[in-house]
């Protein structure tokens, strides 16, 4: 929701210590080239629409072949606002902590009064899988990806790895602070003016199935994949119903799953918990993409 304070931008930059001495930039290399896959490959701003908004920066591993998997990142914003540029701390672990990991940072259109968020952020993401289908060759990717989103980007991981991944290839979704059920009772029945207004962006007063349409909580199933979420329970956006009940489907699934709740932690958190949360999603990764 209004993008996740979970501290990213300012703590993990510190705890990475600006580590970016072994990434390879290489933007400048005219994007018809045969690539060097010998090498780190970095291009930043590709458009996969025609909108401003439609575009995703790729960075690529060394040595990396047409096995190796990506990992998207969504960023959160309340489906209204946000940037790829608040997911950079978690692009900066990733491609230096899984350096056998593609990724792909991805911004999305933004819903406004003309605009709903369904389907159109949906539709985006699924450019950009198509995009990266299309082009495997060209970077020595494959077609099996992950994601990782925070809040409202979560929420829009979710529900595109359960429900619109025609091609079952997600290995495996990460979900920090995502909604899940848009129907919970701790939603509908709520009376924090803030929340709703984030809410309305669904549209006033919509119908019941169409509230389970763009739930994930709805349309996970049996065939989702490894799904790990984080959670705080002084969350004021995001009722720990949202991943309680989540990880409760998950299990009555067999859905492989981790679920963490910060007790007190509101919409994020920093220090110990923070480095918990990485430790967590790093060793997860590493089995399951």
């Amino acid at each position: 929701m209004k993008i996740v304070k979970l501290y990213f931008v300012s703590v993990l930059l510190v705890f990475l210590n600006m580590a970016c001495s072994n990434e390879t930039t290489d933007s400048s290399e005219n994007p018809n080239d045969t690539l060097d896959t010998s090498k780190a490959y970095e291009e930043l701003d590709i458009f996969y629409g025609i909108n401003e908004r439609q575009k995703f920066d790729l960075y690529l591993p060394a040595n990396r072949t047409s096995a190796t998997k990506t990992v998207i990142l969504i960023h959160g914003g309340g489906w209204t606002s946000g940037s790829k540029a608040n997911m950079e701390p978690i692009k900066q672990l990733v491609t230096q902590e899984l350096t056998d990991v593609a990724v792909v940072n991805m911004n999305y259109r933004l819903a406004d009064a003309n605009n709903a968020p369904y389907p159109m952020q949906i539709e985006d993401i699924t450019s950009v899988v198509v995009f990266l289908k299309e082009h495997k060759s060209k970077y020595s990717i494959s077609e099996d990806i992950g994601f990782i989103g925070t809040s409202a980007g979560a929420h829009l991981s979710l529900l595109w790895s359960y429900a619109f991944d025609t091609n079952a290839k997600v290995d495996m979704v990460c979900s920090i602070v995502g909604p899940t059920n848009l129907t919970d009772p701790e939603y509908v029945n709520n009376t924090n003016p803030a929340l709703q207004e984030l809410l309305d962006v669904f549209g006033v007063e919509p119908t019941t199935s169409f509230l389970e349409e763009v739930s994930p909580f709805h349309q996970v199933t049996a065939s989702a994949p490894p799904t790990i979420m984080f959670y705080g329970g002084q969350d004021p956006l995001v009722p720990t119903t949202q991943g309680i009940d989540m990880r409760d489907k998950l299990q009555a699934l067999n859905v492989t799953h981790q679920f963490t709740l910060y007790e007190n932690a509101g919409h994020g958190w920093t220090g110990l918990e923070l480095l918990d949360t990485w430790g967590k999603l790093k060793a997860f990764m590493s089995i399951h993409l």
